[in-house]
């Protein structure tokens, strides 16, 4: 499915897109195209707590979490040039794409049955501590949210978008309405969790967007 239909689907269910957070006990398998078996670092000791433009981040129990859900530096042979993000939605990774054949891997929570997309995009641009807007449609089934769609819900440690927010638009340059951002639901890691946005935790979504510098060049891959 292409973009052009990833936005049909959103205009029909944007009661749940983007902050999109009802829990499914789908899980990934242990398989990963492109990956040999190889980690060259891991970073289980950086999920401490960290106080951030002033936000306290709290401590992630990273032991409760799969071990290849950390992030990892992984040997990872790709065609794509450094800087590229591939989203390997049916193993629950992403894919930061470093020279000499090796990766960033982080662990994501993706869109639940239904709501799967796949396709290419460019990260248009990116926030810290992004405010949320919720669609219409969403503050026409849930009321007490109808205030964020004009003002927005500020930055905070509940807002559903996390410490950081990276927008994803397609070829034609028009919003895709899919981010890839921070969660405060560390446990979502790994599941298919959401309607089609791909959460990281908030101190991995901190790490990638330092990396990301917005533009056509910052091409975004994902696959199914």
């Amino acid at each position: 499915m292409r973009f052009r239909n990833a936005l049909l689907l959103c205009s029909l269910t944007a009661t749940v897109l983007i902050a999109g957070c009802s829990q499914t006990t789908s899980t990934a398998d242990s398989s990963t195209e492109g990956e040999k078996l190889a980690t060259n670092q891991i970073f289980t000791t950086n999920y401490g707590a960290v106080e951030d433009h002033g936000y306290p981040l709290p401590a992630i129990p990273i032991d409760r979490l799969d071990k290849r859900f950390h992030r990892q530096i992984v040997e990872y042979q790709t065609k794509e040039r450094p800087g590229t993000i591939v989203v390997n939605t049916p193993n629950r990774f992403l894919y930061y794409v470093l020279p000499g054949g090796k990766a960033v891997r982080y662990g994501i929570g993706v869109g639940k049955a239904g709501f799967a997309w796949e396709g290419e995009a460019y990260v248009a641009w990116k926030q810290e501590w992004p405010t949320w807007h919720p669609p219409k449609e969403m503050a026409e089934r849930k009321p007490e949210v109808a205030k964020y769609v004009e003002e927005g819900m500020g930055p905070g440690l509940s807002n559903p978008l996390g410490a950081r927010a990276l927008y994803l638009f397609n070829q034609e340059g028009r919003d895709t309405l899919f981010r890839l951002h921070g969660t405060p639901e560390w446990s979502s890691i790994g599941t298919a969790a959401s309607s089609g946005c791909i959460r990281l935790m908030n101190q991995d979504i901190i790490d990638l967007y330092a990396r990301v510098r917005p533009g056509r060049g910052a091409r975004v891959v994902v696959q199914q």
